[in-house]
Parts: structure tokens; sequence; C-alpha cells
């Protein structure tokens, strides 16, 4: 995943897109901290769940930007976004959700809120990068509670 970044990243520095460039060049600032912290290179599976949180604080700025009256730095920000989605699995529609969150109950044998968190751990590893798991929590909580 990082090859194909790089590469995606020379090719926009070719060709003078520099909202691309730019946005690239923070996946893999992003990337390369996360590596340092953890002190051993990211799988796909990490870059993934780096990318995921880059797209989860564009959109939390984007809330506060259109609140604050600021919609030229919310369309900066949804600009990015689309850049770091392009890069992401394709996001689970709501009834696929749904009925991810109804087969994890059912394999782990959650029967109360107290077993939420066997649900969601199944959920993360079967669907990490596919579905919004802040979402997913509060359907498990309300199928559970």
């Amino acid at each position: 995943m990082r090859a194909q970044i790089n590469a995606d990243l020379k090719t926009a520095m070719k060709a003078g897109d520099k909202q691309r460039v730019g946005t690239l060049r923070l996946i893999n600032a992003a990337i390369q901290s996360a590596e340092i912290e953890a002190k051993k290179e990211l799988d796909d599976a990490g870059v993934l769940a780096v990318m995921t949180k880059m797209v989860k604080q564009r959109r939390d700025s984007i809330a506060q930007y259109t609140t604050g009256g600021r919609p030229e730095l919310a369309a900066t920000e949804q600009a990015e976004i689309d850049i770091i989605e392009a890069y992401l699995p394709k996001q689970m529609d709501d009834a696929a959700v749904t009925a991810a969150i109804a087969e994890a109950i059912k394999e782990t044998g959650a029967a109360s809120p107290k077993d939420m968190g066997k649900v969601m751990g199944v959920l993360k590893s079967k669907f990490a990068g596919q579905m919004d798991f802040q979402k997913a929590s509060a359907a498990v909580k309300a199928a559970l509670g």
C-alpha cells in the first residue's frame, strides 16, 4: 500500500496537482510517525488504521469549520478525505453493517451490554477500514441493551 501511495505521489508531482501532493505527503508523514511510535514498520492493516484515523480527524474538522462559518476550510478538508478514501476499502452500507453486527452477536453469544467488547472485537478484526466503528458501537449497544 505504501508503494502505491509513493507511486501516486510521484505521478501527482509530475502532474502539478498540489492538493493531491500535499495530501499524499500528509499520509506518508502520518504513517512514518505511527511507525516511529510503534518502533516497527507498519503492515497494510496498520496503514489502513492510520488512514482511517486521518479521515475521522478531517470529518471532525469539517463539523467545526461548518459551525464556525468557514466553508472554504471545510471544502479543503473534504477534498483531503476524498483523496485518502481512495486508498481505503469500500465502506459498508447501513444494511451490511446491521447484518454484520447481528452475525457478530450470534457468533459471540452476546446477550447483554457487558458483552459489547467481544462483539466489537469481532467486528474490528473482520471489518477493519470498512465500517465506522463509532456508529457500529452505538448500534451494538442498542442491539444488546
